[in-house]
């Protein structure tokens, strides 16, 4: 029985704090470096490192992984959401300039996405991609995926059957992490969700 476990990692918090970052390349704060290096203490129990190419994943994988000699893999699949006119405003932002558009965003992010902002069938249809290269590749094996909320929500979307349109309603904190088995003959089961090690 070929059994694939995934941990899903989500990066620590950015420079600059919490705002719709989506594919702006922010670098991890200092309390996001001690955030991801406190997420992963202690363990190692994985055989490859996936990551997002972007800085606030990558350069934390690039470092566990020379620390565990693990190969360590970059897609470019994993990239998060690109959020369009939203990229760099914060929350309080966005509302003062419209104070509904977050809520009929999270309501319907397919009708109501930003401008210019990422399709979201055309960024799942990515990062499921990005999911079977990996899970092709690494077959039987303890895989850690170090990338963004959205990625990761569409990841257990998929996994699970769940509607796209409605990820938003998943929370992903902060260096938390999520556990898939993907077991031979079984759908694919969400072991622990948004928690630790």
């Amino acid at each position: 029985m070929t059994v694939t476990t995934i941990d899903l990692l989500r990066h620590g918090e950015p420079v600059g704090g919490s705002r719709y970052r989506g594919q702006i390349n922010d670098p991890l704060s200092d309390k996001g470096w001690q955030q991801m290096r406190a997420a992963v203490a202690g363990h190692s129990p994985w055989d490859v490192i996936v990551t997002s190419p972007l800085v606030r994943c990558h350069a934390f994988a690039v470092e566990l992984a020379g620390q565990q000699a693990l190969p360590l893999h970059t897609d470019d699949g994993l990239r998060e959401i690109g959020f369009g006119a939203w990229e760099g405003k914060t929350r309080a932002e966005l509302s003062q300039a419209d104070p509904q558009q977050l809520q009929r965003f999270y309501c319907d992010p397919v009708a109501h996405r930003p401008a210019g902002g990422e399709a979201l069938d055309a960024f799942a249809a990515r990062v499921t991609a990005a999911s079977q290269r990996m899970t092709g590749a690494h077959q039987g094996s303890h895989l850690l995926v170090v990338a963004h909320a959205g990625v990761i929500r569409v990841l257990i979307s998929h996994a699970l059957g769940l509607p796209f349109q409605q990820m938003f309603r998943l929370q992903i904190s902060n260096a938390s992490i999520s556990r898939i088995l993907l077991e031979q003959d079984k759908p694919p089961v969400l072991q622990f969700h948004n928690g630790r090690l």
